[in-house]
């Protein structure tokens, strides 16, 4: 069963990936502050990391970055930034992200968005 690590503070957007993910076979867990999203990475291995642009004082894009930075490209999580406006695509690929979903979260390309591979290319348009 594959973990996922949502990062926000937002209730709201815990609910929503919650339950876009409770189809399917995820095992979701939750961190509210993003300043710790480094150590739970060295505790244990994480699937997929996803992070809400507006999360606490670090914001998605320097979480990250912070994880690329921290992992071995080898065993790096899949990294997927949940964004407020379209706009905001470009800042994803600048962070790093692996692929990005609009809120409100559509629990199909949340599910998607965690079992492709790299496919931010494909998502531009």
């Amino acid at each position: 069963m594959p973990t996922v690590l949502v990062v926000a503070d937002g209730s709201w957007v815990l609910n929503e990936v919650r339950s876009a993910l409770s189809i399917g076979d995820f095992r979701v867990e939750e961190i509210g502050d993003p300043r710790l999203v480094e150590n739970r990475l060295e505790e244990s291995m994480v699937d997929a990391v996803v992070v809400d642009m507006q999360v606490g004082s670090m914001g998605g894009m320097a979480v990250v970055r912070a994880v690329r930075q921290a992992t071995d490209p080898t065993d790096r999580p899949r990294l997927v930034l949940l964004l407020d406006r379209s706009a905001d695509a470009f800042l994803a690929r600048r962070a790093g992200a692996d692929a990005f979903v609009m809120k409100p979260i559509n629990p199909s390309e949340l599910r998607g968005a965690l079992g492709r591979g790299p496919a931010l290319a494909e998502e531009e348009e």
